[in-house]
C-alpha cells in the first residue's frame, strides 16, 4: 500500500532541510503600521519583556476629538490585516465587515485592529529577537495573558492620544480580549460587543487546545521551541490546525457539505485522505502549517484556557502584578537587562516555580445553561464583572461548538445581575458553527452595526 500523505510530509521535512530555516512570519502579513514602546513590559505572571511592538492597521479618520476609534481585537491565528487598503490590496480576514457604508462604517469609525502581543505577524512574540542575546526568544518567552494583550493595545491607543474608544470589539479569543478590555479600562471604553466568546474557558474547549498543543509539541521538529534556524515543526502544526478546524464549524454544515462522499469514489478505501472531509481537513492542514509560528500558538493558546473573568482569578493577577512591581523599578533603576532580573529559566520553569495556587476546585465550577446565583463560582464570575456597565451586545452561535451558546448567556446573564443594565443578546441560528462570526455577515454585521451605531 502506498502513503502519498506521509511521502508528503517526509519530502517538506527534506526540503525544509535543504533550503535552511522556516520563512519569516512577519513578511507573511505585510503593509501594517509598527508602535515601539521602548521600557519594559510587565506581565501579568511575571515576565517582563524589555521592549514591545504591536503591528497595527486602520481604516477610515480619527476626528478631532479622537472619539470615534473603534479597536477591533482577532482571534488566535489572526493578523492585524481586517480589510484591504492601499499597503496591502490582500482581503483582509474581515473584509466585508469594515469600509464605507458597511457594518464597520470607515465614513463614521476609525477601525483599528492589531497583531496580538505573543503573535507572529508583526508584534513582539516568541519568535521576535530577544535584545539581551540577539537570538529568539522561543520559549524563554515569558508566558503571557488575554489582559496582557489588551493593556499592550492601550499602550498603542495611548500613543495615538485616544483617550476613548468608542468600541471594543472582538470574535473568538478577540472577545475574550473586548470584554477584559471593558474591565481593565472601563472609563476608556464606551460600547462592548463580544462575538463567540466567554468570560472563562470551559473544560472542552481547554481539552481541545491542550491536544493541539500536545501534538505539535510531540514533533520532534519542535525542539522544546528552538527550532528556528533548522526544520520547523511543519507536521505538528498540520495536525494541530486539522484538530482546531473540527471544532471550528459543524456537523449539520458537513453533512450538507460533504456528506460521506470520498474523493475518488471507485478507488479502494485508502489511510491516507479518502473521504471529502478528510481531503478537507487536509487541506486546511497544509494551508496552515507554515504560515502561522509553533510557538505563537502554544503561547497564545494556553493564554486563551488560563482566561477568567472571576474576581477572585482576576484579584489573584493583580496581586501577582503588585508583587512583581519592583522587578520594572529595578530594571530601571540599576540599568539592567531583564534577563539579569529575571534570570535564565525558562518561561515555563519560571511560571511553575511562581504560579499561585488555585484559588477554586475545578468541582466548584460546573457547566452552567442558566444563572445559579447561589453557587459560589457564579457569584465570583458576577463580582469580576461589576465595573462594565458600558451598552454591551453580545452574539452567539447556536451551531458552536467550541463556544457554546450556553457561555454567551452566561456572559449576558452575569453583566445583568451585576448590575449593567444595557445588556444586548443575540442567539444566530446558522449552521457555520463557530466560524460564523466569519462568514454570517448579514446577521453578525447587522447587529454590529446597530450597536456601533446606537443613539447615546
Amino acid at each position: 500500500m502506498s502513503f502519498p500523505c506521509v511521502d508528503k510530509l517526509a519530502s517538506r521535512t527534506v526540503e525544509l532541510d535543504d533550503n535552511g530555516p522556516e520563512p519569516s512570519y512577519d513578511r507573511v502579513v505585510t503593509g501594517y503600521e509598527t508602535f515601539e514602546y521602548p521600557k519594559p513590559f510587565l506581565l501579568d505572571h511575571g515576565g517582563i519583556l524589555p521592549k514591545l511592538d504591536i503591528a497595527y492597521e486602520t481604516w477610515g479618520e480619527l476626528n478631532e476629538n479622537k472619539d470615534n476609534a473603534i479597536l477591533i481585537h482577532t482571534g488566535l491565528s489572526a493578523s492585524s490585516h481586517a480589510k484591504s487598503h492601499a499597503k496591502n490590496t490582500k482581503p483582509g480576514w474581515w473584509e466585508e465587515f469594515i469600509g464605507p457604508g458597511r457594518y464597520l462604517d470607515t465614513n463614521k469609525f476609525y477601525v483599528i485592529c492589531t497583531n496580538v502581543i505573543g503573535g507572529c505577524y508583526g508584534s513582539t512574540g516568541p519568535s521576535s529577537i530577544d535584545p539581551a542575546d540577539g537570538e529568539r526568544y522561543a520559549t524563554r518567552f515569558p508566558i503571557i495573558t488575554i489582559f496582557d494583550m489588551v493593556r499592550a493595545q492601550f499602550l498603542l491607543l495611548d500613543s495615538m492620544g485616544i483617550n476613548k474608544l468608542h468600541a471594543s470589539v472582538g470574535s473568538s479569543m478577540g472577545g475574550m480580549q473586548s470584554i477584559a478590555a471593558a474591565s481593565l479600562f472601563p472609563d476608556r471604553v464606551k460600547r462592548l460587543i463580544s462575538i463567540s466568546a466567554c468570560v472563562r474557558s470551559h473544560p472542552y474547549s481547554i481539552a481541545l487546545r491542550h491536544t493541539q498543543r500536545q501534538v505539535l509539541m510531540a514533533d520532534p521538529n519542535w525542539n522544546k521551541g528552538f527550532y528556528y534556524n533548522s526544520v520547523p515543526p511543519h507536521v505538528g502544526m498540520k495536525l494541530s490546525r486539522e484538530i482546531a478546524t473540527i471544532s471550528y464549524r459543524s456537523g449539520p454544515e458537513w453533512e450538507l457539505r460533504f456528506g460521506r462522499k470520498r474523493a475518488q469514489e471507485n478507488q479502494t478505501p485508502a489511510l491516507c485522505p479518502d473521504f471529502l472531509i478528510e481531503t478537507y481537513l487536509d487541506h486546511q492542514g497544509e494551508r496552515f502549517c507554515l504560515q502561522y509560528d509553533a510557538n505563537s500558538l502554544l503561547y497564545i493558546s494556553k493564554a486563551m484556557d488560563v482566561f477568567d473573568m472571576s474576581k477572585s482569578a482576576t484579584d489573584a493577577l493583580k496581586e501577582q502584578r503588585r508583587r512583581n512591581g519592583p522587578k520594572i523599578e529595578k530594571i530601571l533603576h540599576d540599568h539592567q537587562t531583564v534577563a539579569e532580573v529575571v534570570g535564565d529559566q525558562s518561561a515555563l520553569e519560571m511560571h511553575k516555580a511562581s504560579a499561585p495556587a488555585p484559588v477554586h476546585n475545578e468541582k466548584t465550577r460546573p457547566t452552567l445553561t442558566t444563572l445559579q446565583e447561589t453557587d459560589p463560582a457564579v457569584q465570583d464570575l458576577i463580582d469580576g464583572m461589576k465595573n462594565i456597565k458600558m451598552p454591551t451586545l453580545i452574539l452567539g452561535a447556536q451551531s458552536d461548538i467550541l463556544f457554546p451558546v450556553w457561555q454567551q448567556k452566561e456572559i449576558a446573564e452575569c453583566l445583568r445581575v451585576a448590575g449593567n443594565k444595557r445588556v444586548t443578546y443575540y442567539e444566530l441560528d446558522g449552521m457555520f458553527g463557530h466560524d460564523t462570526f466569519l462568514i454570517d455577515r448579514v446577521s453578525v454585521g447587522g447587529a454590529i452595526k446597530g450597536h456601533l451605531e446606537l443613539l447615546d
